[in-house]
């Protein structure tokens, strides 16, 4: 009996409606998280009492802020050194490599600063891995040339090598607590007034309040625009339209607020086709738009080879378990392959292991005839919560998991997908997208994680999947990509969204 069955699914199945009108999306007024804060910014400041210029005021909650941060890259390295400790040559004797560790470390912490990373608002998290990763090689590069010209230097290039690789590790983990202890402080973030249609405002004001990590506190825009820019009002104006329709009061904003910013597009809200990896990395563009290098296709390659194929080794004891244990609750082929859309248009034989019944579609046909909301529901996420066909047990732990993704690994080796990329979906969840993403689909080679996993899995419908999708193809980069990938790591654990 063959190991390989053709598909789980029917091709005929309901097509969902799509539409891309952001106004569809968008948060109630009602839903918006209310913007004062007992604990805001400005409120901090004046709770202290202290007769400071307003300018100063400001800058109090950014210095208590940057001072947490650099107290916790600080503590990271020191995390780095003491895991390092028991490996050093003479332990905690050996001065002159502790000395070298410090430079390091100092080092690495200038550069930090010197590239905004404290407090590094409004940078994506991928931007912050990308200069994070970039000021360790130079300060790396520079610990080398000088391990090279002193007397028995090369003892010191591997410690420094292990001390600068630990604390990339530790250091996120360190950001992580110090940015949320200034967030409880209410000291994160800066005012912002949002100017653009009032169809918008409310889902940006609730975006920006879920994800306070930007370091943007929103307020509604007041009609007397000098009253939102007075000594105690915001100090930002967040532009959310085009700039076309603003160009006239441009230059009275940039007298009356700090920053005046044009709002780029979010993973989950498309705003005005401005692309984040254009500007920087960060959130919007102070009315002006820089350009990107491309990056090598041939370096992604060699990446994915070099971790899919000890991967393949490690994990295979792992997915022959599991298909042993699929073929005991039902017997029949235990992997799959089923045609998807590759890159160009190519078709990709995606190969899987079965987590369903062998007569899956008969049972979701049976569903849908007694069960209209489990058919809206199918129409809307191509997904069922309560699936009649995954299979008992292990078909729901492969699927929570993602473990039954695993066989994909072959995939990546031949070379028909990668890592990172749009997920490879079936024809009749295609045809449920715009025939222009469809284009831009194919443009990029299918992966086994995306953006749209790790930010909502199973929970997205077929409008945010596209718009996160679209979101990804515009911001593609090795340095994204490396986000992904080690942010699927928990999003599987937590198991959010998946089904």
């Amino acid at each position: 009996m063959s190991l390989f069955a053709s598909s789980e699914l029917t091709s005929g199945l309901p097509k969902a409606a799509t539409t891309n009108d952001v106004g569809t999306r968008t948060v109630p007024a009602i839903s918006v998280p209310p913007v004062a804060n007992p604990t805001s910014a400005a409120e901090f400041s004046n709770r202290s009492r202290l007769n400071f210029p307003v300018p100063i005021g400001r800058r109090l909650p950014r210095l208590a802020t940057s001072s947490f941060l650099v107290a916790g890259d600080i503590a990271g390295y020191l995390m780095a050194y003491f895991l390092l400790l028991p490996f050093l040559p003479h332990g905690s004797e050996n001065m002159i490599l502790e000395r070298a560790f410090a430079l390091a470390a100092l080092g690495t912490i200038i550069l930090y600063a010197s590239n905004a990373l404290y407090p590094g608002y409004r940078l994506h998290d991928h931007e912050h891995l990308r200069r994070r990763t970039k000021a360790s090689v130079k300060v790396a590069a520079i610990a080398a040339l000088g391990a090279i010209l002193l007397p028995d230097g090369s003892q010191l290039l591997l410690p420094l090598a292990g001390f600068l690789g630990l604390g990339l590790i530790v250091q996120p983990v360190m950001r992580w607590a110090a940015r949320g202890l200034s967030w409880r402080l209410g000291i994160w973030g800066e005012r912002a007034v949002i100017i653009g249609g009032r169809n918008r405002i409310p889902a940006l004001m609730a975006y920006f309040a879920d994800h306070w990590q930007y370091g943007i506190r929103p307020e509604f825009s007041s009609s007397d625009m000098s009253e939102a820019s007075s000594d105690n009002g915001p100090s930002i104006a967040l532009i959310a339209d085009d700039t076309g329709s603003f160009i006239a009061e441009l230059a009275t904003m940039r007298r009356q607020f700090a920053e005046v910013i044009l709002l780029s597009d979010t993973p989950n809200l498309k705003i005005t086709g401005l692309r984040p990896a254009d500007v920087g990395g960060e959130i919007g563009i102070r009315l002006a738009v820089g350009g990107r290098p491309a990056d090598s296709n041939l370096v992604r390659r060699a990446l994915d080879l070099a971790i899919a194929i000890p991967a393949t080794l490690v994990l295979m004891p792992c997915i022959l378990i599991a298909a042993a244990a699929i073929y005991v609750i039902d017997p029949g082929p235990v992997f799959f392959r089923h045609a998807r859309e590759g890159l160009s248009g190519k078709p990709v034989r995606v190969l899987k292991l079965r987590t369903m019944y062998q007569d899956a579609e008969q049972r979701l046909e049976a569903l849908f005839r007694d069960n209209p909301a489990a058919q809206a529901e199918w129409a809307s996420h191509f997904k069922l919560r309560q699936d009649p066909r995954v299979l008992p047990v292990i078909g729901h732990l492969l699927r929570a998991s993602s473990f039954d993704e695993l066989p994909q690994l072959v995939n990546i080796i031949s070379g028909e997908m990668a890592f990172v990329g749009p997920r490879p979906f079936p024809e009749y969840h295609l045809s449920a997208m715009d025939r222009e993403f469809r284009d831009k689909r194919r443009s990029v080679t299918p992966g086994l994680t995306g953006l749209w996993q790790i930010s909502e899995r199973s929970n997205a419908d077929i409008e945010l999947q596209q718009q996160l999708d679209e979101f990804y193809i515009d911001n593609r980069s090795l340095w994204f990509d490396w986000h992904i990938l080690l942010s699927t790591i928990p999003a599987v654990i937590k198991g959010k969204g998946a089904c």
